[in-house]
């Protein structure tokens, strides 16, 4: 159970050195490839959102560093570092609210500091990138396997946003855990909520889930405390795009769905890798991404806000630990509160 047999979320091209995107702001009326060829339109990309999904930036930061490499016209090595760095900062604030985006940046561009010339950097930043990938793919499904446990074996899961294989190297994180639980004989249904403006619930979970065979249903991110009420929900699970000592920040709504699975006694956990938390900062810290107008005001072509009423876009909220039942993550389950140390010495063996 796969989503694609051929194309990657995110991949490397070894012919033409460039990167692969499955355009996702095409989804689910139409399939596409974007090839980034260039710096700058990887970060389009990301700011476009035809890619998204924390540990899918993470991939593609790692990439987009290999590329910055190969394309800076340098012989100088101090030199060639100089500008991949500035290069590599402008990648990682395409999106300064997901933390496996600068991650990803930082671990490839830390090789490339290590390099003696700037023919070695071409290939260790590409080694890493490739080994970030490889890493990511073998992280989901041990946080798949690690998350079975938590599913009944009979019932309805609701989900938030897209934690899927399109938003990771493939398998998923929220989805992941699903993904498992049903391989192992758990018969899962899916309450895929929207998730207002750009319908990331609707597009592409749905699209990823019913593509597998998964009984999936889209709901409105209203309808989700009312279907909880009514005991159609078993469990909550969502993933993450920072995880901090206080705080989980995931796309907006999240926060909405916890304090309701909070009120009907229903589980809420968040499926993440290690590389997703945050152990040097607090929520107030952390800026959250405000997106544009017009995902709001317009729906296609239509105008449905008057022109001279305001919009408040933000892109993510955050959720206290408290609301969280556990964290699934490739270690295994953690539980509230978090031993922060452990966490960290953690990421640092995989960075």
């Amino acid at each position: 159970m796969r989503l694609m047999e051929t194309e990657e979320t995110v991949s490397w091209d070894t012919e033409d050195n460039v990167i692969l995107l499955i355009d996702q702001t095409k989804l689910p009326d139409k399939f596409g490839m974007v090839r980034c060829s260039t710096v700058n339109r990887l970060v389009k990309a990301i700011r476009r959102l035809e890619v998204r999904g924390a540990p899918a930036l993470g991939v593609a930061g790692a990439y987009g560093v290999a590329l910055a490499a190969r394309k800076i016209r340098e012989k100088d090595f101090e030199r060639f570092l100089r500008k991949l760095t500035v290069q590599a900062e402008e990648i990682k604030s395409a999106r300064p609210t997901a933390v496996n985006l600068a991650w990803g940046v930082d671990m490839v561009l830390e090789q490339a500091r290590h390099a003696i010339s700037v023919r070695d950097a071409w290939r260790a930043t590409l080694e890493q990138a490739f080994s970030i990938a490889a890493a990511d793919a073998r992280t989901c499904h041990m946080l798949g396997e690690a998350g079975i446990g938590v599913l009944p074996d009979q019932g309805t899961v609701l989900t938030h946003c897209n934690a899927g294989a399109l938003a990771c190297s493939e398998w998923g994180t929220a989805l992941g855990v699903i993904r498992s639980g049903i391989e192992a004989g758990k018969k899962i249904r899916v309450m895929a909520c929207e998730t207002r403006p750009l319908l990331q619930g609707a597009r592409l979970t749905a699209w990823e889930l019913s593509r597998d065979g998964i009984d999936v249903s889209v709901i409105t991110d209203s309808a989700a405390a009312h279907i909880m009420r009514m005991g159609h929900i078993d469990l909550v699970i969502v993933g993450a795009d920072r995880i901090t000592p206080d705080a989980v920040f995931n796309k907006i709504g999240t926060y909405m769905h916890a304090v309701c699975a909070d009120r009907h006694d229903i589980p809420f956990y968040v499926a993440a890798p290690l590389s997703t938390f945050d152990p040097d900062h607090t929520e107030v810290e952390i800026t959250i991404e405000e997106r544009g107008r017009e995902e709001i005001s317009m729906c296609g072509k239509t105008q449905v806000v008057p022109i001279k009423a305001g919009v408040f876009n933000p892109a993510f909220d955050a959720t206290p630990h408290s609301l969280v039942s556990g964290f699934i993550t490739e270690e295994g389950i953690l539980r509230p509160p978090l031993d922060w140390e452990e966490i960290a010495r953690k990421r640092k063996i995989i960075g």
